[in-house]
């Protein structure tokens, strides 16, 4: 599932300014940590439907996707 992450998925995203990396996968939940532009996303529920749907299609596994966001170093507050 990290190959296919890192291989598949992670190019698409980074084609619209999205970053995400591969956590852990553990009984059907694979955990996911969203960057970029999919820090702030406003839509990022849809676009994580779509990559598990992507998953089942390609590898024939069905997950569910945890994302954690981390945001700009430039949002936090001193």
């Amino acid at each position: 599932m990290k190959n296919y992450i890192y291989n598949i998925i992670k190019p698409k995203l980074q084609g619209d300014g999205g970053e995400i990396d591969f956590i852990s996968l553990e009984n059907g939940i694979l955990t996911v940590l969203l960057q970029g532009e999919c820090s702030k996303c406003l839509i990022v529920e849809r676009c994580l439907a779509w990559i598990e749907s992507e998953i089942l299609r390609d590898t024939g596994e069905k997950v569910k996707i945890v994302a954690q966001k981390k945001k700009p170093f430039f949002w936090d507050k001193d």
